[in-house]
């Protein structure tokens, strides 16, 4: 492409697709296991991402901020 023109996209789908599947999910009882952290615990979490010290996704409890 000339003129520095970029183009992208996402092959995710759009909201329809989004929520089709999270109620697919939850009918089917299909959760994500994840490791709730304090949020004075993120360079904790990122050195252990380093470190490949990872089972299940990190998310930030963010009530503790």
């Amino acid at each position: 492409m000339s003129g520095r023109k970029s183009f992208s996209g996402s092959n995710i789908g759009g909201i329809v697709e989004t929520q089709e599947m999270l109620e697919f999910c939850a009918e089917h009882n299909n959760t994500a296991e994840i490791e709730l952290i304090d949020a004075n615990h993120v360079n904790e979490a990122i050195q252990r991402l380093e470190n490949g010290d990872v089972k299940y996704l990190f998310v930030i409890d963010m009530s503790t901020l």
